[in-house]
């Protein structure tokens, strides 16, 4: 059923978003980042990681708690290794650290074909796909997975949450091929906790076999789940465990104290970062079939995919595509009323006046 959205201005948006960030300690740069990012997730439709999901983060893991550090600098520590660099985030802002590494993994992409970035002592950095989107959107292909925040995610066979929802993004850059990239990112998770919030927050209940109540057994009612189950039984729980490996070579710790104030002292509780772009001119076999360019025969892949009775699949990335198209149609970024009012307590810590649902225009979605 068709829902009512309300259309926010993006630098009404981005205003009150850079002013919580700010007043929570982090720097202009770091506050600029946020925003940026938040604004993204809500132009792309991605209601689980926008404004309201990053600054609760804040909330729970971040700077109101004291673990992650506002103005904090990265250290580029030493690497024998040219198109690969390991940082030390020093629980730096995770978007800001995000969009900077994928930025340099571009950059040693142009220079060597393929570059990565590794961080350790990461904070969470939320929606993958936007970062591999945004490389994606400048021509290259580009991975990003990431160890979330908490464990909050029970092993296949367990009943304790040992694992974060533990996010993949890969993005390919297919807009010249079919008019937008094409964008797979996922948790590993059946869902993710910002969903869990988003239907609690609109007042409705989770599918079945997605999470679990304190007592470990399985619950529809978002008010009552603690953690959540992998998607796809042992697929979920192997590529959960993936981004968990990745963490212990990079320098991660205990995936089961992540987030908390368990193990001893001197324990290391943050997340941790891969970043990877691959510049396409590196893959070039050129021997495609009947003369086709690289981006051609792309195309041609995917209208095989789709064709023989396929032709109403839909590909990942065009749920993001149709709504940043409704974003730009509308000419900002859309709310509902629930999204609202969530965003007004921003407005009532940062000390601005309550956003008032008639000041703005509204469209049926």
């Amino acid at each position: 059923m068709p829902e009512t959205y309300y259309i926010i201005p993006k630098d009404k948006h981005d205003s009150l978003v850079t002013k919580a960030y700010l007043k929570r300690g982090y720097d202009v740069a770091e506050a600029a980042a946020g925003a940026r990012f938040c604004a993204s997730a809500a132009y792309y439709g991605i209601r689980t990681h926008n404004a309201i999901k990053a600054l609760h983060l804040d909330e729970l893991f971040g700077s109101k708690v004291g673990r992650w550090t506002p103005g904090a600098k990265i250290e580029k520590l030493p690497s024998r290794f040219a198109a690969a660099e390991i940082w030390n985030g020093h629980n730096k802002l995770g978007q800001a650290v995000a969009y900077e590494a994928m930025d340099t993994c571009m950059k040693l992409a142009d220079k060597f074909g393929v570059g990565m970035v590794s961080v350790d002592n990461a904070t969470h950095y939320l929606w993958g796909g936007g970062y591999v989107m945004d490389a994606a959107l400048k021509g290259y292909l580009a991975y990003t997975n990431c160890t979330s925040a908490t464990s909050e995610v029970v092993p296949f066979g367990g009943k304790t949450p040992t694992m974060g929802t533990n996010p993949h993004s890969w993005a390919f850059p297919t807009q010249d091929a079919i008019g937008f990239p094409i964008v797979i990112d996922w948790a590993t998770s059946t869902i993710a906790m910002g969903r869990v919030q988003v239907m609690k927050r609109e007042g409705k209940q989770l599918a079945p076999g997605c999470a679990v109540d304190a007592e470990g057994n399985p619950t529809t009612d978002p008010n009552k789940a603690v953690a959540l189950l992998p998607f796809g039984a042992h697929k979920g729980y192997g590529l959960g465990l993936i981004d968990e490996l990745y963490a212990g070579y990079i320098g991660g710790s205990l995936p089961q104290i992540r987030g908390t104030k368990l193990g001893g002292e001197g324990e290391k509780r943050g997340s941790t970062f891969y970043f990877q772009v691959i510049h396409p001119d590196a893959m070039k076999g050129n021997d495609y079939v009947k003369g086709r360019s690289q981006i051609q025969n792309v195309k041609a892949i995917i209208e095989d995919v789709l064709g023989h009775g396929n032709e109403k699949c839909m590909l990942p990335g065009q749920p993001e595509a149709r709504w940043g198209g409704l974003s730009k149609q509308h000419g900002g970024l859309l709310f509902t009323k629930a999204e609202i009012e969530e965003l007004n307590h921003l407005a009532h810590e940062v000390g601005e006046a309550a956003w008032n649902l008639a000041d703005f225009k509204s469209v049926q979605v």
